[in-house]
């Protein structure tokens, strides 16, 4: 016993020395990224006006903070794309239920699903835009066009990688498909789930912004096109900085939903 708990105690320790030197080199790199970008634009090696720098985007962060700007914006973006997100997910895991309960559907919808997938939605934006008009409509409506047909796709070859000698045992014994979807398929996916839901997350967010920078007066998609028409280059990337904030603090919600599942 003492010999496997020394073993499990340095692998422990090999565990936690290796998620130390990743996190390390992870804030490393955005630090020796950051005060490169800073020199360049003090030494006058890049052009400011093209390219920002750091304390520009600083400065400018805290103009929008001291405007109280900043703060509707960003509601608006999680706002949009919480909505988006939520509707994506249950429209995703309802027809992919639907297509795994009815196998024959399934086989006649596949090739309109891939065809859906691979529309260019961004070129769709004007027609959107007349169906559903210049509203937040347009945008939730293309933040969905962008991430339920991959929703679907995803949680349905979830369900049908569901390993297979477990619902040939179930069915031995006479168990209903019910039981099957719900005793089998629905437990074996919790990881398909939580997987689906880190992409849907993205895609939303993208198909928010896509949404935001065609119609929308408000949100981190109107701050990034507003400062690309009047050549504010530190809004558009103090913008982009906060966007990525946003989707970090959204996927890392996502995670820790994950590990809560993992442990169970």
């Amino acid at each position: 016993m003492s010999i496997y708990n020394s073993e499990h105690e340095k692998f422990l320790k090999k565990r936690k020395r290796d998620k130390r030197i990743i996190c390390f080199f992870q804030i490393a790199i955005i630090v020796v990224f950051l005060i490169g970008w800073e020199l360049l634009a003090r030494t006058k090696l890049i052009n400011t006006f093209l390219t920002s720098s750091p304390s520009n985007v600083i400065m400018t962060i805290i103009k929008l903070h001291s405007t109280h700007e900043l703060y509707n914006h960003i509601f608006v973006t999680v706002y949009e794309t919480f909505l988006s997100f939520s509707i994506a997910t249950i429209i995703g895991l309802v027809v992919a239920t639907i297509l795994w309960w009815f196998p024959k559907l399934a086989k006649i919808l596949d090739p309109y699903l891939t065809i859906i997938n691979s529309l260019p939605k961004v070129a769709l934006g004007p027609l959107i835009i007349i169906w559903v008009g210049a509203s937040i409509n347009s945008i939730i409506f293309m933040a969905l066009l962008i991430s339920t047909i991959i929703t679907i796709i995803n949680i349905y070859n979830g369900f049908m990688a569901t390993e297979s000698n477990f619902i040939t045992l179930l069915k031995s014994f006479k168990a209903l498909k019910r039981q099957i979807f719900f005793k089998a398929v629905v437990p074996s996916n919790r990881l398909t789930f939580v997987n689906c839901l880190k992409i849907n997350i993205s895609m939303s967010l993208i198909g928010v912004i896509m949404g935001e920078l065609l119609v929308s007066k408000q949100g981190l998609g109107y701050l990034i096109m507003y400062g690309s028409q009047v050549f504010n280059i530190d809004l558009v990337i103090s913008s982009v900085f906060i966007l990525g904030l946003v989707s970090y603090i959204m996927y890392y919600v996502i995670s820790l939903i994950e590990k809560k599942l993992i442990n169970k």
